[in-house]
């Protein structure tokens, strides 16, 4: 072997000199060493639970896997998933161990995006999470002043949660739930909660599902239930420097940066204790008339499918 391919837990690592971002100074190694060297605090989040990657192959740009390839190895654990769309059975990983987890890291899979339930329990979203998108060009501050509201929105109904970094320029606040909670129960909360943030400070938050009506707010995601999945904690993302999905204390959100999360900088803060962990709530039952509002919320998606559609009728009558 050259000193650039390496065998661990019987995986064998292949190009690990090879740069993982073009014009970057991070390589197929750093990633390898991170995913190794955090595997017990990444793990927990992915485990049990249909697993989407996104790979990034050198010359090629990034692109989602969710059906395994057919030369996986036999011991990568699986799981068949019916996918309504495509009208075909997915074949989803089950990253279990950190074998897998390595396999994954040798097929430059950058990204871990788990589903909301686990493979035995679909139906069960063990979170609801709501995901905090800011303005294009925004300040990570507009973010954290968004998430505030999130968290009085949440305590008005007798609810806590958890915060962490998307990785990217948002953040996900994660609200655990008790394992009888329904996906259409979670789905509705999820709705009725955005709806309350928007209304604490609507100069600041919306709900809006198309892009050109949020106007420079904060758009607080009513649409991660269901079969969507988030981004795991400690997940790198496909940006510059590797940044990783992290948690952070409710009282730091204001002195933080997405940037301050990295491939190199994250295995030194995890050593010790697992701040997700540390920071996660107990399971909470949701309120009945929470979940009876959402209810009665339109699915977003739904709604702006049919208002785009309305949108271009109008164009084309003007025209």
């Amino acid at each position: 072997m050259s000193g650039a391919d390496e065998t661990r837990d019987g995986v064998a690592l292949t190009n690990l000199d090879q740069p993982l971002l073009v014009g970057g100074d991070v390589t197929k190694r750093d990633l390898v060493d991170y995913l190794d060297a955090v595997r017990d605090r990444i793990l927990p989040g992915l485990r049990d639970r249909p697993l989407s990657v996104i790979r990034l192959l050198r010359g090629q740009d990034p692109f989602m896997q969710k059906n395994l390839p057919k030369y996986t190895p036999e011991w990568v654990r699986r799981t068949a998933v019916w996918a309504e769309a495509s009208h075909r059975q997915v074949s989803y990983a089950l990253c279990d161990d950190r074998r897998t987890l390595l396999w994954f890291a040798n097929q430059r899979a950058v990204e871990y995006h788990p589903t909301l339930g686990t493979a035995t329990q679909p139906d069960r979203p063990t979170h609801l999470v709501l995901d905090l998108d800011p303005p294009e060009g925004g300040p990570f501050g507009t973010v954290v002043r968004a998430a505030e509201l999130v968290r009085r929105a949440l305590a008005g109904v007798g609810l806590t949660a958890a915060v962490k970094t998307s990785g990217a320029k948002g953040l996900h606040v994660f609200v655990p739930v008790v394992g009888e909670t329904t996906a259409e129960e979670a789905a509705a909360a999820t709705r009725a909660l955005a709806v309350h943030t928007e209304r604490l400070d609507p100069t600041l938050a919306t709900t809006a599902f198309i892009r050109e009506d949020r106007r420079g707010r904060v758009f607080i995601d009513p649409t991660r239930a269901g079969g969507a999945t988030v981004v795991a904690a400690y997940s790198p993302r496909i940006r510059p420097g590797l940044p990783v999905s992290f948690p952070v204390a409710w009282d730091d959100l204001p002195t933080v940066t997405p940037a301050d999360f990295t491939v190199r900088t994250v295995p030194a803060l995890v050593v010790e204790r697992d701040p997700w962990a540390a920071a996660m709530p107990t399971p909470q039952r949701l309120p009945a008339d929470l979940v009876a509002e959402g209810r009665t919320i339109p699915v977003a998606r739904v709604q702006a499918m049919h208002e785009g559609k309305r949108r271009a009728r109008a164009r084309r009558a003007g025209g």
